[in-house]
């Protein structure tokens, strides 16, 4: 590999974006698919991937795809890489992004030392991964997969009510074609993703970069419950129907469950809580409120939301309001495939490997294709959030490891075209 020029370094790639969507009232960032914000970072990494020699072909679910397209096999099943550059509401600068550019500096890296593929090499944006603007997890690359109805995602709305299919159409897709693209799903022969890791387990480990081994089930609900506005200084306590009273009851019993089952891992979280209208001197009349539910086993998550789902109706029931609950996204557990994890550690060494609480669109191509993750330490532990962090070092050498990977999986032709990669045709 050629020596690392502060042109291709991930801290500088980083430095080039970090002034977009930036959350004033949040901190952080707040990046979500479609707005002003997000549309900046697609063009930019349009922009970069055009510079790096990529040919860059959005698909027609709004993720946005960069290839080399290699002589003489352009047909062989691709060698993919990459992660996405939507967040969630104050969220931090790497979730995403590190994954994304750390994918055009291996490419980067890879042609200026002149490497040349022997199959099709891309790299991926996904779009809607965190699930920010329409609630639902890895939109793009479910989308792609077949793994949500494209019916019901175009009927999803985000906070101002704007359907997924009016967004997609102002942004020049078609609603009518979105939805699984067995072609596209075709070209794809192996999928390795870079993320920026979502807790400390490296920290303890004292290691810049692990092996991704599995992610665990979860799921998001939400909890509609209908009462009565009214006014807050005239409506006596007696004759009130307040659905914030549930939505107490649903916050508090999420953590109760989960506390109950942590031998089994499982954490239940209540992250957003929506009153209408939403007065400080008004007695909402509906509440909405969105449990994230996770554990190793799934059996388990199940159980947590069947039990804050029996508080929480208690609690309407009492206070004479209605509850319905519904299911928005359901991940069950992923192990990244055991041959290309075999392979990745043959590359790259005796790395660590992590399992995760943390949902991943290599989670969801994982059910279709080989597909791997890489992670890089987070010396705060914390993610989703503005204090997120990884250090220059480590990003380095997430970059080393994954242009380590890519160089052995997509192989190498010679002068005469010669496959270097030994006569392997699956990846």
């Amino acid at each position: 590999m050629t020596a690392v020029s502060d042109a291709a370094t991930v801290a500088s790639r980083l430095r080039a974006i970090e002034g977009v969507g930036r959350d004033r009232r949040r901190g952080g960032y707040s990046r979500h698919v479609f707005t002003t914000a997000e549309r900046e970072l697609r063009e930019w990494f349009a922009e970069r991937a055009a510079a790096c020699g990529l040919d860059v072909e959005p698909d027609g679910n709004g993720n946005v795809w960069a290839w080399w397209h290699p002589c003489p096999r352009g047909d062989a099943p691709a060698v993919v890489t990459g992660s996405h550059l939507d967040s969630v509401p104050g969220g931090g600068a790497f979730d995403g992004p590190l994954g994304v550019i750390s994918a055009l500096c291996a490419v980067e890296r890879l042609r200026a030392s002149g490497f040349r593929p022997a199959r099709p090499l891309a790299v991926v944006a996904f779009a809607e991964e965190e699930g920010g603007r329409f609630g639902v997890p890895c939109l793009g690359s479910r989308l792609l997969t077949g793994a949500i109805e494209p019916g019901s995602a175009l009927r999803l709305t985000d906070g101002d009510g704007d359907t997924l299919a009016d967004v997609a159409a102002r942004a020049g897709l078609r609603p009518e074609r979105m939805g699984p693209d067995a072609d596209l799903l075709a070209r794809i022969g192996v999928f390795v993703e870079l993320h920026v890791e979502q807790g400390r387990g490296l920290v303890d480990l004292d290691s810049p970069v692990a092996l991704g081994t599995s992610i665990d089930p979860h799921g998001r609900w939400r909890l509609s419950i209908t009462g009565r506005g009214d006014h807050a200084g005239s409506a006596a306590l007696a004759d009130r129907r307040d659905p914030m009273v549930p939505a107490a009851h649903a916050v508090v019993a999420a953590r109760q469950a989960a506390r109950a089952a942590s031998h089994d891992g499982a954490r239940a979280t209540v992250g957003r809580l929506e009153p209408s209208p939403g007065g400080s001197n008004a007695i909402a009349s509906r509440v909405d409120v969105w449990l994230d539910a996770r554990s190793a086993d799934g059996n388990v998550v199940r159980q947590v939301v069947a039990e804050v789902c029996a508080a929480a109706g208690r609690s309407a029931e009492q206070e004479g309001c209605e509850l319905e609950v519904f299911a928005e996204s359901w991940s069950e557990a992923t192990r990244f495939d055991p041959l290309l994890r075999a392979r990745m550690r043959g590359i790259l060494g005796d790395l660590p490997e992590l399992a995760t609480g943390a949902g991943h669109d290599a989670g969801v191509l994982a059910a279709h294709v080989p597909a791997g993750m890489l992670y890089v330490r987070n010396p705060t532990g914390i993610s989703h959030a503005p204090a997120e962090h990884a250090e220059p070092e480590d990003c380095e050498s997430g970059v080393e490891a994954l242009t380590r990977v890519l160089s052995e999986l997509a192989g190498s032709t010679g002068a005469d075209g010669a496959d270097g990669t030994g006569g392997n045709g699956s990846w």
